[in-house]
C-alpha cells in the first residue's frame, strides 16, 4: 500500500512533495499508525482551479439582484460623494477649506464600496450574459425552409 503513495506514507522516509499549484517542494507529511494517507491528485488534474474558483452557476434571481446591488451601489455613493463634496455644515472640510479626517474617512468608504459594487455588479452581470447565453443555446433551431424540387 505504501508503494501506491510513494515515500510520504511513512514516516521514516518523509520525502519532498509538490504542491498543487506552485512549483515549490515542501516536506510530505507522515502518518501514524492508526491514519490513512492521502492520495495527492493525479498529475493532469494538479493545475485546475479549485472548486470554488471553477465553473459556478447563479440562479436567475440571484444574477440580476448581484447586477442590481451593483448599479444601486455606484448610483447612492456617486451621489453621497458629491453631498460630501458640497458639505457646508464644517463636518468634512474646516474653517481654512481643508479636508477634516471625516471627509478622508467617507472617501475611503465610498472608494471601498465603488469597488465591491463594481466586482459583485460584474458577477451578477456575468452571471446574466451566461443565463442568456445558455438559453441561447437550448432553443432549438427552426427547420430550414428548403424545398427540394422532384
Amino acid at each position: 500500500m505504501a508503494e501506491a503513495f510513494g515515500a510520504v506514507g511513512s514516516v521514516e522516509a518523509v520525502g519532498a512533495q509538490k504542491v498543487v499549484g506552485t512549483s515549490v517542494n515542501v516536506p510530505g507529511f507522515a502518518r501514524d499508525a492508526d491514519s490513512t494517507p492521502r492520495k495527492s491528485a493525479p498529475a493532469d488534474r494538479r493545475m485546475e482551479p479549485l472548486p470554488i474558483l471553477g465553473r459556478m452557476k447563479l440562479s436567475r434571481p440571484v444574477s440580476w439582484f448581484l447586477l442590481a446591488f451593483g448599479v444601486w451601489s455606484w448610483f447612492i455613493w456617486i451621489t453621497f460623494v458629491k453631498n460630501l463634496w458640497k458639505d457646508g455644515s464644517g463636518l468634512a472640510f474646516d474653517d481654512a477649506g481643508d479636508p477634516t479626517a471625516y471627509f478622508w474617512v467617507h472617501l475611503l468608504l465610498a472608494v471601498a464600496s465603488f469597488l465591491l459594487g463594481t466586482v459583485i455588479g460584474v458577477i451578477g452581470f456575468r452571471g446574466v450574459r451566461a443565463l442568456r447565453r445558455e438559453a441561447a443555446h437550448r432553443t432549438p433551431e427552426p427547420p430550414s425552409s428548403s424545398s427540394s424540387a422532384s
